[in-house]
């Protein structure tokens, strides 16, 4: 026993001795991760170690995308370790003790900031729509943490386009269905604005294929030399059952890790009046120290503000630099009116001047979309982009605010500059479009994508596109590479859902008489066969004018849902319920929410899980007003 005791002894003493001897006699260092209350990580935080043994006294660094960080050669000691980002409370950890050649792990949680006082902030501009106002909740760095609606007020004058929905279309008559691909999420988002505020959203800021682009599907990576992959699914209708929900996914190409493309950023912000909002300008500064923190020292960032007039705050800086650009950030403040226009024009002067001839050259526009002096027309700046976009230089606009959000201008304005919008509601959203999925918000890697489905007649008598309203395209615009369309970046997924309606079935939708001159065409052999659909998409190059087509067929089999359809079909039932759609027929919250459920999939960032609760948030404000209507007819 003794012998055995002593071995025991002798190979734990030559671990220890092992140890020690690896990591040698250098100084020790501090090392940890930062996650926030629900345990996510948290990139951007600012970590500063502090000792009277530190010749500097003060040593700081930031974390990662991962949340972590790690501070190197210090010197042993006892240490204080703070943690600071706004919005949050201030973290501290004191009596850290550093002993050489080791790693002393400090890791931090970090809550919103501390509640010190409520602020009703009312527009000057009552709604005939919304009626509310607006809570904001500061920390005591002046800072938003948190904000709630109070119903009653005159406030909201925000502005959304009136959604037309699509409806059902004979094959007979309607073969073809042409649009534009779409890779917004600014509507989700502000969706959950509105429903965590318990406010149903209005009509038009419910745009079915943004909510349903918003999550990552599981479908094949592209082949080798190709930007994207198409995907086709079909599977019985959840919420008509005599009907079919068929699905087209598109896959864009993840780009090489190893190999970065350098970005040249312009940050065109607005910091006029309607800006000087806890949950705007404030939001946007640290939105972009996110960003700034994960730069490469290729990347290069300018930022250009507009207000009543435009200005250069900081010429194209290095990404090396990155203390020069938060210092940019921090000088920023809001005051006057909004020259939108103005700035637009310097924003792209400067991207054009510091164009990377083989990197990413984007302007990020971030405002709440109230221009009030210059050129403030709606169709005219539409103009201008158009004229500016022609540069190579690709536009991002990330929306903030509440109260006088102009959605239809900003979802405009990146529609035409070869770009997307986000809508910020949290520092949380802000890290999912810059940093999570910076590639797919920033580096495009095909433009003008198109699709134009042809649907079998021996096998659909009708077919709805659901959603995708305002991006459809007139049938001949498929082959003009004249026509713009939509971008996929870098890793982005784009889902398409059509309801079908087989042949045999009975067609809830007007009819046409039969033509006096001419005879409807007749089908060809390829209508005998196992396609219920062919399915096209065409696509430039980022820097290319001429497209390129790719051709896949959709199989007349009717399979059981893949997680793909099951969660991405719960998604649509969502929106359908949020828009009360003439066609939304069984579709009950209850039943999208168990579906969601059973298709959850895996979910690391937990967006899947978000929104089942957001479902049954709604549901449960659907059932309140439906309560209250009843009340009121009795």
């Amino acid at each position: 026993m003794r012998t055995r005791m002593n071995a025991v002894v002798a190979i734990v003493s030559l671990v220890v001795v092992t140890a020690v001897t690896t990591i040698a006699q250098s100084d020790g260092q501090i090392a940890g991760t930062v996650r926030d209350p629900a345990g996510a990580v948290m990139p951007g935080v600012r970590v500063e170690v502090a000792s009277p043994v530190l010749v500097e006294k003060v040593r700081s660094t930031t974390t990662d995308v991962s949340g972590q960080y790690r501070i190197t050669n210090l010197p042993q000691g006892t240490y204080t370790v703070t943690f600071t980002l706004e919005g949050f409370t201030t973290q501290r950890r004191e009596g850290v003790v550093v002993t050489n050649g080791f790693t002393a792990p400090v890791n931090a949680t970090m809550p919103v900031g501390a509640l010190t006082e409520m602020i009703t902030v009312r527009a000057e501009a009552p709604s005939v729509n919304v009626q509310s106002a607006r809570q904001v909740v500061f920390d005591t760095a002046g800072g938003v943490v948190a904000g709630r609606t109070i119903p009653g007020t005159p406030f909201n004058t925000e502005a959304y386009d009136s959604i037309e929905e699509h409806a059902l279309k004979r094959v007979a008559n309607e073969p073809l269905s042409t649009f534009s691909i779409d890779v917004d999420t600014a509507s989700y988002a502000n969706v959950r604005r509105f429903l965590s505020d318990g406010m149903v959203p209005p009509p038009g800021a419910v745009r079915i294929e943004e909510l349903i682009n918003y999550f990552r599907f599981d479908y094949q990576q592209p082949r080798k030399g190709e930007p994207f992959s198409i995907t086709t699914e079909l599977s019985e209708c959840p919420w008509a059952p005599k009907h079919r929900l068929a699905l087209i996914g598109i896959q864009g190409r993840q780009l090489d890790a190893r190999e970065p493309a350098a970005r040249n950023l312009v940050f065109l912000l607005d910091v006029s009046g309607s800006m000087n909002e806890p949950d705007k300008l404030p939001l946007v500064r640290s939105a972009m120290r996110l960003l700034v923190d994960v730069l490469a020292p290729a990347d290069r960032v300018a930022i250009v503000v507009y207000a009543g007039s435009s200005g250069l705050v900081l010429p194209s800086t290095p990404g090396s630099r990155k203390e020069v650009i938060h210092a940019a950030i921090a000088r920023l403040e809001a005051g006057g009116s909004t020259n939108g226009a103005e700035g637009i024009r310097q924003a792209y002067q400067v991207a054009r001047q510091n164009f990377i001839r083989t990197g990413v050259n984007r302007v990020i526009l971030a405002t709440d979309g109230d221009f009030n002096v210059g050129v403030t027309n709606q169709d005219e700046l539409v103009r201008l982009i158009e004229e500016e976009r022609a540069s190579g230089v690709f536009l991002s606009v990330l929306g903030v605010g509440t109260g006088n959000l102009k959605d239809s201008t900003m979802e405009k304005l990146a529609d035409k500059g070869n770009g997307n919008y986000a809508y910020l509601d949290s520092l949380h959203e802000a890290r999912k479009v810059l940093v999570n999925e910076a590639g797919g918000t920033l580096e495009t890697i095909a433009k003008d994508v198109k699709i134009q489905v042809e649907f079998n007649p021996k096998a659909v008598s009708a077919y709805r596109l659901i959603g995708y309203e305002n991006r459809v395209l007139n049938n001949e615009d498929f082959n003009d590479d004249k026509k713009d369309a939509g971008e996929i970046g870098a890793g982005h997924s784009v889902t398409a859902l059509y309801e079908i309606v087989p042949t045999g079935v009975a067609v809830d939708a007007p009819s046409v008489d039969p033509l006096r001159y001419q005879q409807r065409p007749q089908p060809t052999r390829a209508a005998d066969s196992s396609e219920l659909a062919t399915v096209k998409v065409r696509y430039k190059a980022p820097d290319g004018d001429t497209s390129r087509l790719i051709t896949t067929s959709l199989s007349n089999r009717t399979q059981p849902m893949s997680a793909n359809l099951g969660f991405g079909s719960a998604v649509a039932e969502f929106g359908m319920l949020l828009r009360n759609s003439k066609y939304r027929g069984t579709a009950r919250f209850p039943a999208l929410i168990a579906r969601a459920r059973a298709f959850a999939g895996k979910d690391p960032e937990g967006y899947r899980r978000e929104f089942i609760r957001l479902a049954e948030r709604a549901s449960e404000l659907y059932q309140r007003r439906d309560a209250k209507k009843e009340v009121s007819r009795r």
